[in-house]
């Protein structure tokens, strides 16, 4: 099963999303601020990253960042997620080293679209 870390800090986000990537056969695992994500993604080397933008402790801006300084996990895409989507926003997601962006509340499908995209073609379900 293909291993997604979904770092987010809203409860209700992470049921609605970590169940319908579930039904899409997508196993998640949950960070709930910006420094436990970069923890588990260090110890769980998922296959992509959703990051929330607006996190406690280390916001998404600068996680992604320094996920894509280290050598261990710089390779694994992340998506970043804004509910409170800015002018900008996208290019500044993009330019901390994000791969790709996307708004809340989430479109399922637009989302699977960005996330096939993404994975390696051998890890897609």
């Amino acid at each position: 099963m293909t291993k997604i870390l979904y770092v987010e800090d809203n409860d209700d986000n992470i049921f609605m999303l970590t169940h319908r990537l579930a039904k899409h056969g997508y196993e998640v695992v949950v960070a709930g601020d910006g420094e436990q994500g970069v923890a588990r993604a260090n110890d769980e080397q998922p296959a992509l990253i959703l990051m929330d933008l607006s996190l406690p402790v280390l916001d998404g801006w600068e996680a992604t960042r320094k996920l894509k300084s280290d050598p261990a996990t710089q390779n694994i895409p992340v998506i970043a997620l804004s509910a409170h989507a800015m002018p900008g926003d996208a290019e500044k997601a993009l330019a901390a080293g994000c791969d790709d962006y996307d708004t809340k509340p989430i479109d399922i499908k637009r989302l699977l679209s960005k996330i096939s995209a993404l994975l390696p073609s051998d890890a897609v379900e």
